[in-house]
């Protein structure tokens, strides 16, 4: 894992980072999503391509696994479908629930039908 990029869910010492790794460990989350404006060109963070490998980061910033991006799509927020959001392993059941937690997650920005979501699956190493 050494030398790897972070792939870094939520944020560093929360009880989300601590659900969604174990998420993760447990086969339950292979997919998440970002906003397209957190990468490059938006800022120095390279968007992932397929076959990209990270270093999956604990609840206290530890890597704990190697996770590879396994697809990576670029699409509006109101295309966000029912399987990707059942994907990211958050027991949404619907996209509107999706929708609701990802615009509270990302507070600080207006969330439309339009905004550019980073639509990533990955696996376990």
């Amino acid at each position: 894992m050494a030398g790897l990029p972070p792939f870094e869910l939520g944020y560093p010492r929360t009880e989300l980072r601590r659900k969604l790794v174990d998420a993760v460990l447990h086969g339950h989350k292979t997919a998440t999503a970002g906003l397209r404006t957190d990468f490059a060109p938006h800022t120095d963070e390279p968007l992932p391509e397929v076959g990209d490998r990270f270093a999956l980061l604990d609840y206290d910033d530890r890597a704990v696994a190697v996770v590879e991006t396994t697809e990576l799509r670029i699409v509006p927020a109101g295309e966000i479908d029912l399987r990707f959001a059942r994907d990211e392993g958050e027991g949404f059941e619907t996209v509107g629930e999706w929708r609701e937690a990802h615009e509270r997650f990302w507070s600080e920005h207006t969330i439309t039908d339009d905004t550019l979501i980073v639509a990533e699956r990955f696996r376990l190493v």
